[in-house]
């Protein structure tokens, strides 16, 4: 993939400059990784309280 100006210059750059801008993609990924990130949070808590449950006997 070449680079899509004429001139390299910060100037002619006028939205954004990653592959999937402006398309459904990015806010996919993002609902991808908040459930991944809500996942671990729910194992992590769900393995500490039961590991805390241990010492309180």
């Amino acid at each position: 993939m070449g680079f899509p100006y004429d001139e390299a210059s910060w100037s002619v750059v006028d939205g954004a400059m990653y592959m999937g801008a402006g398309g459904a993609m990015p806010g996919l990924f993002t609902l991808i990784a908040a459930i991944i990130c809500a996942a671990v949070l729910i194992f992590g808590q769900k393995t500490e309280s039961a590991k805390t449950r241990q010492f309180d006997k």
